[in-house]
């Protein structure tokens, strides 16, 4: 028999149900199986489907699993592991009621001992949460995902957009009724939706879903991506969080709103109506650490060899290390708020992209945040100007770092920031440098279909 004392966050807006409620609810619905899920490091969801009779035990005792066949989780001598369902995420599939009716629900991955394990990144965030937590504020985020939406032919997927639209098109947008049947299917599993609407790019959409506390937020990206991709699949699409799937257009991001509360009364703590930004010393102090790490996190929020084609100057994607409230060249931006809604006061970091996995990407921005907050770290000046036209000498001169260029570079960087390292733990840190460095070497070695093209017949 496991026991195990269950692992909850102190800085979660759900309570979640009992027991009794969860299995309440399976029976009133006609549950069949349960999905038991949690992500790898990369951000990989992982599942093991149990029948709903079994359920009611490993509510009790957890669900054993092999670890050591999880990318980037634990070595074969020390493999066994299990889940414990996190009761507050357990939710009905829509697009799985009809036949064999599955719920899921997300997991805490535990080591035998009934210690969670360091290797979760769930976990990871719920240690930078608690830490927050002790000096009484709650993280709360709100990410923006973006996606294509591409062709099936033959069973295959290629890069062929569904459509010619731009930026809040209409006539041109063919998926606006996909859309709708992905925002029905996300408002099923309980997440808040807000807005759909098309993207810059053809073929490229946006869902943003409600700004919530750090952990639901993380937990409900990772349902929407799996979410979206069920839904397009039932429209012959593929929905792809690639964040850079087509040369020459605008790529994929995962912008994420963010701002620090206080645990006792909740208000906005980043809130000061006096300056002329409406932040507050600890809003600027967050930002400078965030600025300051900016490169140690990039293996972190561009996590594949294909962001870096993404995060390059012209494309609406950030690559200048700097702040600004309009200039969305900026990588940090404080979005204006309407006239006496102070409480919305919030900061946005734009590299992030939507392959990145959520829990770690939270987890490393709070603690650089947290940094800046407890050295105090001087934030600089805003530029508002737009930064793609910066030449060379107007960067050095303004003092404008670049974030890095290639995936190689960004892990480099991550080696060298102890304050990152630290925030995702030695067996993440090490396992994700390790799956990124086998990436990139695999990279330097392909021989492209232009490198082809170009030197071919030449040399």
């Amino acid at each position: 028999m496991i026991v195990v004392d269950a692992a909850v966050p102190r800085v979660r807006s759900k309570v979640a149900p009992s027991p009794e409620e969860v299995l309440g609810r399976a029976h009133a619905e006609g549950v069949e199986f349960v999905n038991l899920e949690f992500t790898d490091v990369m951000g990989i969801v992982k599942s093991v489907t149990i029948p709903i009779d079994i359920f009611p035990e490993v509510i009790e005792h957890g669900q054993w699993f092999d670890g050591s066949s999880i990318a980037g989780f634990a070595r074969i001598a020390e493999s066994d592991m299990y889940l414990m369902p996190d009761l507050a995420t357990f939710d009905v599939i829509p697009w799985q009621r009809d036949h064999n009716c599955t719920a899921k629900v997300i997991c805490w991955v535990h080591n035998p001992n009934g210690d969670l394990f360091t290797g979760d990144p769930r976990g990871v965030l719920l240690r930078q949460l608690n830490r927050l937590a002790d000096l009484g504020y709650r993280y709360q985020t709100g990410p923006e995902l973006e996606f294509f939406l591409f062709k099936q032919e033959n069973g295959r997927v290629a890069p062929l957009p569904h459509d010619r639209g731009s930026y809040f098109d209409l006539s041109t947008d063919l998926a606006s009724e996909v859309r709708k049947d992905m925002i029905r299917a996300l408002q099923s599993l309980g997440i808040m939706v807000e807005t759909g609407h098309h993207e810059v790019a053809i073929g490229q959409h946006e869902i943003d879903f409600q700004y919530n506390d750090a952990l639901t937020t993380a937990d409900q990206a990772i349902t929407f991506k799996y979410t979206l991709k069920a839904i397009a699949s039932q429209h012959g699409l593929h929905a792809t969080f690639m964040p850079k799937p087509i040369e020459g257009i605008a790529g994929s991001g995962m912008h994420t709103h963010q701002s620090l509360a206080f645990l006792e009364s909740g208000s906005n703590a980043f809130v000061d109506e006096e300056d002329d930004y409406g932040l507050s010393r600890l809003a600027k102090h967050f930002i400078a650490g965030q600025l300051h790490h900016a490169r140690g996190m990039a293996a972190v929020f561009a996590p594949l060899v294909n962001s870096y084609r993404r995060l390059v100057p012209g494309f609406e994607a950030p690559v200048y290390i700097s702040w600004a409230r309009q200039n969305r060249s900026a990588l940090v931006r404080v979005p204006a708020i309407r006239a006496g809604r102070t409480a919305s006061t919030r900061i946005e970091l734009r590299c992030p992209d939507p392959s990145a996995n959520p829990y770690l990407v939270y987890s490393v921005m709070l603690a650089a945040g947290l940094d800046g907050i407890e050295r105090e770290l001087p934030l600089p000046e805003p530029i508002e100007e737009n930064i793609y036209h910066f030449t060379s000498e107007d960067l050095r001169r303004r003092n404008v770092g670049t974030l890095p260029t290639t995936l190689g570079e960004a892990i480099g960087e991550l080696e060298k920031d102890q304050v990152v390292r630290d925030a995702l733990g030695d067996h993440v840190y090490e396992r994700l440098v390790e799956a990124q460095t086998q990436e990139w070497d695999e990279f330097r070695k392909h021989v492209s279909s232009w490198e082809i093209d170009r030197y071919l017949e030449i040399y």
